[in-house]
């Protein structure tokens, strides 16, 4: 199962490009119904069988809701299936317009390029430990301890980029508990009837005491918004965004739009890259 690197901790959102600004109001998306995704929550759930969408090793089963498991089961269902998921190698994508990401999955590497400030960083996570190289303003960083400083920030950015990106692919990783948080009639931002879907952390992440809440379209179980909550038991959430503009990339779907300035942009998978992308400047 391909998933972020086994010794990494599940990073939570970063306010790393002054993402603590609610973003602008978005129009609600279209949603195409069909046959198959009318199909209610019990359903749909029932369809899968008990090793489509297998859980990491250390989620929290136990103390999750079998009706909020079966919500994230469902939930990856209709953005392509957990086969397809796996079945991606290799992720472009732009976080915001501040950096570029491209993303390795079978080999566990990932470059990053941040233009602003003249830095790129190779990651490699094939190992028991993360290594890599860092270059600023033109010049390698080699000394161990700035290096190490520089590969664990490249870790936090690569990990918090990712969520944004690939969240629904990510509720049933290590330290996860779910709760089904019931069902409204219109979520927050694209005006449709949801489930809700509470999302929390234990040992592990930057951050573990934070929370994300989803709401989740009922016809066709994408992720019409999501609340970011600093603490598990805050009442108002930090962050709200819509999840718009859902394009097909090899078989998996994933939302770009953000609402406002909140952009994930040129996203592609697949492709083939040469090795050079992920060892050379």
């Amino acid at each position: 199962m391909h998933t972020f690197p086994k010794f990494l901790p599940f990073l939570s959102l970063l306010f790393c490009v002054s993402c603590n600004t609610t973003p602008e109001t978005s129009t609600e998306p279209e949603v195409a119904e069909t046959e198959s995704n009318t199909l209610q929550l019990e359903t749909v759930s029932l369809a899968l069988d008990g090793g489509a969408n297998p859980a990491a090793a250390g989620f929290n089963e136990a103390g999750s809701d079998k009706k909020a498991i079966q919500l994230a089961d469902s939930i990856v269902k209709y953005h392509g299936g957990r086969q397809a998921w796996e079945d991606v190698r290799f992720l472009k994508w732009n976080f915001f317009g501040a950096r570029s990401l491209t993303w390795d999955k079978k080999d566990s590497r990932v470059r990053i390029d941040v233009p602003k400030q003249n830095m790129v960083f190779l990651l490699d996570y094939s190992g028991d430990t993360l290594t890599g190289r860092v270059r600023q303003l033109g010049d390698e960083i080699t000394h161990p301890d700035s290096l190490s400083l520089y590969l664990k920030r490249a870790n936090s950015i690569f990990i918090n980029d990712a969520f944004w990106l690939v969240q629904q692919f990510k509720l049933k990783d290590a330290g996860v508990t779910l709760k089904f948080g019931g069902d409204i009639a219109t979520d927050p931002k694209a005006n449709r009837p949801s489930y809700i879907l509470d999302q929390t952390f234990s040992g592990v992440g930057d951050t573990p005491d934070n929370r994300y809440r989803l709401f989740v379209d009922k016809v066709s179980f994408r992720i019409n918004t999501w609340q970011f909550f600093r603490n598990a038991d805050d009442e108002k959430p930090a962050m709200e965004t819509p999840w718009e503009s859902y394009l097909p990339h090899q078989g998996i779907l994933l939302s770009g739009d953000r609402g406002g300035r909140f952009q994930l942009s040129d996203i592609s998978v697949g492709g083939d890259l040469r090795d050079k992308v992920f060892t050379e400047f």
